[in-house]
């Protein structure tokens, strides 16, 4: 049989030569499929990746000769026996498409399975420097879902190794926009000129499941740094999702983690924007526990921490077992000092000074955990105040020099000249009345 083979190898070959000199595509490409034909079918895989390398070395190779070799060879990388076969067949393409524009996203599909069986081996590391290798966002031919997915890709195997810069600088490679074009709307005939786009694989997702893998692995990513704000903006895109609003089992643990984080971010323009948008919801009343802790949030009223830690314990602690994972180890106790920030934060629209003892009283705080949580919120640059140790007295207020003062007397006299000529302007409109009254 090995000497059919060889036989019937040998008179391809010739086939292919003659071929190959004439310039005929067509037969030079239908030569070498068959090569490859029947080395699949006489499973010589080491004869396949000899040929495969021969092909490729020819004299004057045709470029469609070799797509057609490596394409056709690709179908068979399934069918191979075992573990070594398989990666001895992927390295073989790998090599010969290697530096070849035209082979250019069969070598990408290649590296992805390369790397899958890296990945299933345990060697992620590996896995993840082999998919950094290839910049699919420079081919042309390749369709949009096929390089997110590989670039989604890239960018999970580097969280899953903790290379958490490089996965950031993956991300930034697809624009969240992307996520939001119509595919229906996009057009389909190619002009004259433009590339031929190919259609992607059939185990690639659609656009919109890209959209969720993609923020699933920003939530993964900025859960490392415990970027509370940001985290609520991934599972706010989440919630966007077309097949996630259609379905309450999804969308309701989703609107739950978006309440936890919008709690658990500092507060600023953005966490009061986010605030706002999720309470103006109507499907947070389904969820009514958390529609009255947001509401708690935004009112500015002292809360007890005591009483509402007791009120939602059991809900912190069920979402381990809702749609999206646990919180954020820290959530706890940063969830204990946002409420500790908010209720310093009522305090000073209330109070202008107020003494450190007061203030200790209504945070439910020692005197010196009051004045080192008072601290970090003015090193943070989200409060302005003074502490006065020797008198034990809180200053809300700013110091002001004299053009502010005098400024605020300027506004305060124009102010009070403006309401003297309202006066004067009633009475006088009052007084014509009554002496049109009186004539009649």
């Amino acid at each position: 049989m090995e000497d059919n083979l060889d036989a019937s190898i040998d008179a391809l070959l010739n086939v292919e030569k003659q071929m190959r000199l004439a310039g005929e595509v067509t037969g030079t490409k239908k030569a070498v499929i068959e090569i490859v034909e029947l080395c699949y079918k006489a499973r010589a895989w080491k004869t396949l990746n000899d040929q495969i390398v021969l092909i490729a070395k020819r004299r004057g190779q045709l470029k469609q000769a070799v797509t057609a070799m490596v394409q056709q060879a690709m179908q068979y990388i399934d069918e191979t026996p075992d573990i070594d076969t398989r990666v001895e067949l992927i390295k073989t393409l790998n090599n010969v498409s290697a530096g070849k524009i035209y082979v250019e996203i069969e070598r990408a599909r290649l590296i992805k399975k390369l790397a899958k069986i890296k990945e299933e081996q345990g060697l992620i590391s590996e896995a993840a420097d082999l998919m950094q290798e290839i910049a699919v966002e420079t081919f042309g031919a390749m369709a949009k879902t096929e390089k997110i997915a590989f670039i989604l890709e890239q960018v999970r195997l580097c969280i899953d190794r903790e290379d958490y810069v490089r996965a950031q600088i993956l991300s930034r490679k697809i624009s969240p926009r992307v996520f939001n074009v119509d595919p229906s709307k996009e057009k389909k005939k190619p002009k004259e000129g433009d590339n031929v786009v190919q259609e992607p694989p059939s185990d690639i997702p659609s656009l919109q499941e890209l959209k969720r893998i993609y923020y699933e692995l920003m939530i993964r990513y900025y859960s490392h740094s415990n970027d509370y704000l940001e985290i609520c903006r991934c599972y706010k895109a989440i919630y966007e999702i077309g097949s996630v609003q259609e379905n309450q089992l999804q969308w309701i643990p989703v609107l739950r983690k978006i309440c936890w984080y919008l709690v658990l971010s500092p507060h600023d323009s953005m966490q009061s924007s986010l605030l706002n948008a999720t309470l103006e919801d109507k499907n947070l009343s389904e969820i009514p526990h958390f529609r009255l802790l947001l509401k708690q949030i935004k009112t500015m009223e002292v809360i007890q921490w005591t009483s509402l830690w007791n009120m939602y314990k059991e809900e912190f602690e069920s979402e381990k077992n809702l749609l999206g994972g646990p919180l954020v180890p820290k959530a706890a106790e940063d969830l204990k000092l946002r409420i500790i920030e908010h209720n310093i934060l009522v305090v000073s629209k209330y109070y202008s000074r107020i003494t450190l003892t007061r203030l200790s009283d209504l945070l439910c705080l020692s005197l010196q955990e009051t004045e080192k949580y008072l601290s970090e919120m003015v090193v943070a640059s989200s409060l302005i105040a003074k502490i006065d140790r020797l008198m034990g007295v809180v200053c809300f207020q700013t110091a002001k020099d004299s053009n502010e003062v005098l400024n605020l007397w300027s506004m305060n006299l124009e102010r009070l000249l403006d309401l003297v000529e309202k006066s004067c302007h009633q009475i006088h409109k009052e007084c014509m009345v009554h002496k049109a009254v009186l004539r009649a």
